[in-house]
């Protein structure tokens, strides 16, 4: 037996309800997008947490509905925009499954905004008009086409917003309004800590290598990557569009993250501290992880700037998923090689109490980098998960304060000093880091 196609909306709200979990929000809370043609039975337009004082603005114009085939021409009540929230999500689903043929629209568990009956008559075919959100919740806005075999046409234009005390429009959910000033005092974080990396490169000349000035670079474009972020949210805060700051934003977050995998692979391989120059598997290593990032980019530029509302989005979506996991396990991987070569060199060179700082600094850097990407990709995940839409800024806060802490522990552990741990070497302890290195075989 085939499934009932009225089965497939819930089963593809589902997938959007997960995938938005895990991705960010979109960039603007104002948009304006043409459909054309479109068959599919629902379309997820925003994810927005309203206080009780929330509004939803829909204007629709140019609207045409064509039936596929020799289908009847369809009812236009049968087509409208709604909203839903995740507590109603499953009566919907329970009222679908005992009733195939039901239509989302007839819900009470919805809160129906209109349907094309309200539609103007034709040629202009056009609606506008703004409705309260009273109940204050974190709601999904979509359009739903209940008529089987037909395409939709339309333009689109949607404004979600809650009202300040003072009546001024705040764009941002109710979980992301302290997005501007949460990413603004982690940019100053930055810039403090870029200053004081500065400053102990500046005194330290002579153990300064290739690799601290790119860490430096890194600080740099991480700073100037939150500082568009802020003033991105603020602007979207205060008139609901970006005013070209996203740009700045993702160009300097691309920029930002590619440096970020080159640092952890170049430390991980020891390049400028312990050789010049990298062997074939780790250029390897670096010519699959870049090019990835530019796929990845583009994937977060596509789902940032568009929305649930493409047909392709789910497909970004996991495109993006897909790139992240396979970039996180290659950069562990020149980490390990370094621990396996320098086990076996201690085994002939003579050189133990050096051998075994060298062993240790990379084992503690190994668990660092692991338990950095677990946190930021499980952990923060779960927040955003199971956080009330009010707290939806926890999550980014987590994830910012897991990435300031893995900056410090990473430049600290191999910032320009005199006796870099690098180079320890004590005659004194040489016995005992033999048998050290006897006794601990450094298996990861």
């Amino acid at each position: 037996m085939t499934k009932p196609p009225s089965l497939q909306p819930l089963l593809l709200l589902f997938m959007f309800l997960l995938l938005s979990a895990l991705t960010p929000p979109s960039s603007a809370e104002i948009k304006s997008l043409t459909i054309k043609s479109d068959t599919r039975p629902m379309i997820l337009f925003e994810k927005f947490g309203f206080t009780h004082r929330g509004h939803v603005t829909i204007a629709v114009s140019s609207v045409s509905v064509a039936a596929l085939s020799s289908a009847p021409q369809p009812e236009s009540s049968r087509l409208g925009f709604f909203l839903l929230n995740e507590e109603s999500l499953l009566q919907v689903l329970i009222e679908i499954q005992q009733n195939p043929s039901f239509c989302v629209l007839d819900s009470h568990y919805i809160f129906r905004l209109f349907t094309f009956r309200d539609l103007s008559p034709p040629p202009s075919a056009s609606f506008d008009r703004s409705y309260p959100v009273s109940s204050p919740n974190e709601y999904s806005l979509f359009f739903a086409n209940c008529a089987p075999d037909t395409s939709v046409s339309m333009d689109v234009r949607t404004e979600v917003y809650n009202l300040e005390s003072d009546g001024s429009r705040d764009y941002l959910s109710a979980g992301q309004t302290q997005l501007p000033t949460l990413f603004t005092f982690f940019s100053l974080t930055y810039l403090v800590f870029l200053g004081f990396w500065i400053y102990t490169c500046y005194h330290n000349k002579r153990s300064v290598h290739r690799i601290h000035l790119l860490m430096g670079g890194l600080l740099l474009m991480k700073a100037l990557n939150l500082i568009c972020a802020a003033v991105d949210k603020h602007f979207i805060k205060v008139s609901g569009l970006p005013h070209g700051w996203d740009v700045l934003f993702y160009i300097f977050q691309f920029i930002r993250v590619v440096l970020l995998f080159t640092v952890i692979v170049l430390i991980g391989t020891g390049w400028s501290f312990l050789k010049p120059f990298l062997q074939d598997r780790e250029k390897k290593v670096l010519m699959i992880v870049i090019p990835l990032q530019v796929l990845a980019n583009l994937a977060s530029v596509v789902i940032g700037e568009t929305g649930p509302f493409i047909k392709d989005w789910v497909t970004w979506n996991q495109v993006f998923l897909l790139v992240d996991i396979i970039c996180c396990c290659a950069i562990i991987f020149p980490i390990v090689w370094s621990i396996r070569s320098l086990r076996e060199t201690s085994k002939t060179d003579g050189k133990a109490a050096r051998n075994l700082s060298k062993l240790t600094l990379f084992r503690q850097f190994y668990i660092v980098v692991i338990g950095y990407l677990y946190f930021t990709r499980i952990v923060v995940f779960a927040l955003r998960t199971i956080a009330a839409y009010k707290y939806q800024w926890v999550s980014n806060a987590a994830e910012e304060t897991a990435s300031l802490a893995f900056y410090m522990v990473m430049f600290y552990m191999f910032r320009p000093v005199e006796k870099n741990e690098y180079f320890v070497l004590d005659d004194e302890e040489e016995e005992a880091a033999e048998m050290a290195l006897r006794e601990e075989e450094f298996e990861l």
